[in-house]
């Protein structure tokens, strides 16, 4: 195969790759929240007890 196709080869699987983001990313937005998923709150007495400093909860409760 000549610098030419493997130029085509090369930029077909980018497209290729780009389409799939897109359709996944499309799809993940219009996925609803699982049942009892959709106002997840911060427990106050769970937190107080975890250890996790990497939690999105701990960050807020310090702020």
């Amino acid at each position: 195969m000549d610098q030419t196709g493997y130029l085509i080869l090369a930029i077909s699987i980018l497209v290729g790759l780009l389409v799939i983001f897109m359709v996944s990313f499309v799809i993940y937005r219009r996925t609803p929240a699982p049942k009892g998923c959709e106002d997840i709150k911060a427990d106050e007495e769970k937190c107080a007890a975890c250890s996790n400093e990497q939690c999105q909860f701990a960050k807020k409760r310090e702020e």
